[in-house]
């Protein structure tokens, strides 16, 4: 008998463990369109700043990164390099 109540506390840590393990991977993965501006601030900044935005030049794209997205000049200049900015 004292087997299969070791079965059920080995079953039962098994469920625990997938269970935190999901949990843990669900924390993990970005929200559909996290980088995504739903209301359309972000724009609205931009078109502010820049009639004729180039998000290519790092000049535009840190002075918006900055204005609009609340960054530091390290992060938005890294972050806009990642990008593509020159």
């Amino acid at each position: 008998m004292s087997g299969g109540s070791l079965g059920g506390a080995t079953n039962m840590r098994s469920i625990i463990a997938i269970v935190l393990s999901a949990a843990a991977l669900a924390s993990c993965t970005p929200e559909s369109g996290s980088n995504a501006d739903v209301t359309g601030s972000i724009d609205n900044c931009v078109r502010k700043l820049f009639s004729q935005y180039n998000p290519k030049d790092k000049k535009q794209c840190v002075a918006v990164c900055i204005a609009c997205e609340r960054g530091v000049m390290t992060t938005c200049s890294t972050a806009c390099t990642l990008r593509g900015a020159q």
